[in-house]
């Protein structure tokens, strides 16, 4: 049950807040769709001039060494200098200045010509016939505007209006060596014959702004990267892309070919070493057979030359691993860049160590290039490669020490050869000791001609270390400015801004507005509202009258029985909080709206400090209010019955008195109204406001119920808040609130601010005043 009831009352509180925002805002309508108007006008301009961006994308596969796919186990064979990549380290080699710089070189970006347009500049790298490049952006003189035309019948270019020059070929000009080209992309139009200039702008700055529009990102954490590029020129977008990857490419297979001259250049430099050795050794064989008459020697030296050569190749080869740890240490040590013949000779942690220092040490140079030293990558990049640098030393020490102990178990096994070759005689010794160095070298040239052989098939077998999937492509729609979305949010704006002028107005002018803010403020009811009535007539009811105010004044009528209004409760008193708010017309117009029923109503005017109900009803009554009070006369002698209504009778507040207040508590006022409750059939008081004097707390006592007149848009909201205060301390008898004066809004003002316009008959109602609703 009270699960359904509170359902019922937020469905109830959502339907009064959506009335409250309808009546609030609706009566603005024109304002709103004016304001939508001028915006879709501003949107279509933004629109008629603003520079469509287009978008190019293309997917990129990376050999990453955590995820991906891998080659072949034969192009694997062959690309032995192979290191797969980590797709993090490439986003950033992707995004780097120094590439895209490279980009801006190779496509001219560096000399961009634009338009000349009545209301704006235009970019023309399609809409010019020839395109700008230097021979040497190094030595580059940069120029803002260089106006210059295209002469196609004598394939000339004008500079300025002054020096002409031929196309496709490099001539000197104020601004350097330039050659101009014919543009590949020229697409002829109207536009075409409008004046054209150049720039001459840095490099590097143009590469700067491009990176801004670039985006690098990886596919669902996988080893695909996808790339896209931003573009007011559809084709410049793909060129750019185009550019990239490829330059991205050649860098990658130029890294790897570092790798492999640096490879063939230790080979060769110890194959050399290894040659002189050998030639040193065959003169000495020659030397000793045809100096000591040496022939065949034994079997069993045959047999012992044997072991020991095999022993003695061992050894070389551990010689020559020992002989690259030492030059790959001498290489991290000194810091020298470069990285030993393809990790040969290590073992597979050291070797993929070594691989991703070289990995790092490139990226690190790339960066360096691109980012100041205090970079965070930088610094990150430098702290990565300097703990890897002692990890490699310890894991090649470590294998030295390992190969060392080897070295010494093969030299052990000589020992025992050694000692079969000392049995036999001196010659076949000597013989057999220069046979086994001999065959040592050889063994030792023959390993690293096989090294040289791999270095020089993975030299010519490098391939790219990326591949593109999805070749560089632009929509055809433009990606920005988005033409739905402009047009929305330009809507949007303008019924916000709408929105915000009318709550700023209504928050700024701190006068009551709308009902619910009196519902808001204070806990008395409100038992009527009268709407702001035009006409210049004070009596807004009378016999016969069908006017939408008219009848609202009968609706309060009829309300008076929800205060208890009846032939024995029958006093009822109007105040107010300041003067002005109406509380005369009300109570006039209310007196007559009860008199026209049969009943005989009395209205008296109790307002000794400013009386209006006397020209409100235009009578001139000598005597009143105050000679009652005062004893001078009796309530029979000022009484008066109004001639234009059949059962009204009214008493004026007569002549005003020095102290209102003081009279009203004389005492002599209970008698009064008791006699005009015995006397007639309802007796309504007019009084003064309630804030500025005490009179109407005085009166209410001792009346039956009290009207509380607010005005619409008159009413400061403070002293509405204040109604329940005062009333704690000098509280009303019966109250209820009368939202009086409730005038139109919005832009045309033809309702009541109900979002409705009712009105009885079609008696014309004159002139427009308002000074008896107040």
């Amino acid at each position: 049950m009270n699960t359904t009831n509170n359902h019922r009352i937020t469905e109830e509180s959502e339907s009064n807040m959506s009335q409250q925002l309808v009546s609030k805002y609706l009566p603005y309508w024109p304002l709103f769709i004016l304001a939508a108007l001028l915006a879709l006008a501003a949107a279509y301009v933004y629109l008629r001039y603003a520079t469509p961006i287009y978008e190019a994308a293309a997917t990129v596969l990376i050999k990453d060494q955590k995820r991906g796919t891998e080659d072949s186990k034969f192009l694997e064979s062959l690309d032995l200098l192979s290191t797969k990549k980590l797709v993090e380290n490439e986003i950033e080699v992707l995004q780097s200045r120094i590439l895209m710089e490279a980009v801006v070189k190779k496509l001219g970006l560096y000399a961009p010509i634009t338009q000349k347009g009545k209301v704006k500049e235009s970019d023309a790298y399609i809409l010019s016939p020839v395109t700008v490049e230097v021979r040497s952006t190094d030595s580059m003189v940069e120029a803002e505007k260089v106006w210059f035309t295209y002469d196609k019948n004598t394939k000339t270019v004008q500079l300025n209006g002054k020096d002409k020059y031929a196309v496709n070929e490099f001539v000197s000009t104020p601004y350097g060596d330039l050659k101009f080209q014919v543009n590949p992309y020229y697409s002829p139009s109207k536009e075409s014959e409008k004046q054209l200039y150049f720039s001459l702008i840095d490099p590097r700055v143009i590469a700067s702004y491009l990176i801004k529009d670039l985006k690098v990102a990886s596919a669902r954490q996988s080893a695909i990267l996808d790339l896209s590029f931003r573009d007011p020129i559809p084709q410049r977008a793909v060129n750019v892309l185009t550019q990239l990857i490829n330059i991205y490419e050649k860098k990658s297979i130029e890294d790897k070919n570092i790798m492999a001259k640096q490879t063939l250049a230790f080979v060769d430099e110890q194959m050399g070493i290894l040659g002189k050795d050998l030639d040193s050794i065959e003169k000495k064989v020659q030397h000793f057979k045809s100096g000591a008459n040496a022939v065949n020697i034994g079997a069993q030296g045959e047999l012992a030359l044997q072991n020991a050569a095999d022993n003695d190749k061992k050894l070389g080869e551990v010689r020559s691993q020992l002989a690259m740890l030492n030059k790959a240490e001498e290489l991290i040590v000194n810091r020298e860049g470069g990285i030993v013949p393809s990790t040969m000779g290590l073992d597979n942690q050291t070797a993929t160590l070594m691989s991703k220092l070289y990995s790092s040490e490139q990226e690190y140079n790339n960066l360096k290039k691109t980012v100041g030293e205090n970079n965070p990558k930088m610094l990150a990049l430098s702290e990565e490669i300097n703990r890897m640098r002692p990890t490699i030393v310890e894991g090649i020490r470590n294998q030295r020490a390992s190969l060392g102990a080897a070295e010494r178990s093969l030299y052990s096994t000589n020992g025992g050869y050694n000692a079969t070759l000392r049995s036999m005689p001196q010659k076949e010794q000597a013989l057999l000791q220069i046979s086994r160095e001999q065959q040592t070298k050889n063994d030792q040239y023959r390993f690293l001609s096989e090294s040289k052989h791999q270095a020089e098939v993975s030299l010519a077998s490098v391939v790219s270390n990326s591949k593109v999937i999805d070749a560089p492509m632009v929509g055809q729609d433009p990606v920005s400015p988005k033409t739905k979305l402009i047009y929305m949010m330009a809507i949007i704006g303008a019924l916000g801004a709408c929105v915000g002028f009318i709550t700023i107005k209504d928050s700024f002018t701190g006068k009551v507005k709308y009902r619910n803010e009196i519902e808001k403020m204070t806990s008395l009811p409100i038992i009527g509202e009268i709407a702001f009535d035009k006409s210049n007539t004070p009596l807004v009811i009378e016999k016969g009258t069908r006017s939408f105010v008219a009848e609202e004044f009968r609706k309060l009528r009829i309300s008076l029985s929800f205060l208890g209004i009846d032939s024995g409760h029958k006093k009822l008193l109007v105040t107010s909080s300041i003067s002005g708010e109406g509380k005369s017309f009300i109570a006039a117009n209310l007196a007559v709206s009860i008199s026209l029923t049969g009943k005989k109503v009395v209205l008296v005017d109790m307002d000794l400090n400013n009386p209006s109900l006397s020209r409100i009803l235009n009578v001139n009554q000598e005597y009143g209010v105050t000679e009652l009070l005062t004893g001078e006369k009796k309530v029979e002698d000022v009484i008066e019955k109004l001639e234009s209504q059949e059962s009204l009778y009214f008493i004026s507040a007569g002549n005003l008195p020095e102290n209102p207040t003081e009279l009203l508590a004389n005492g002599k006022i209970n008698a009064i109204i008791d006699y005009l409750d015995s006397n007639f059939d309802m007796v309504v008081i007019d009084t003064s406001p309630s804030v500025l004097v005490t009179d109407a707390y005085i009166l209410s006592g001792l009346c039956n119920a009290t009207l509380y007149v607010i005005r619409h848009n008159y009413s400061p909201k403070m002293l509405v808040k204040r109604i329940d205060e005062n009333n704690q301390i000098n509280p009303l008898h019966n109250p209820a609130i009368v939202f009086n004066g409730v005038k139109t809004r919005g832009v045309f003002k033809n309702n009541y601010g109900y979002g409705y316009d009712y009105v009885y008959g079609n008696k014309d109602r004159g002139s427009k005043t308002k000074k008896y609703q107040k």
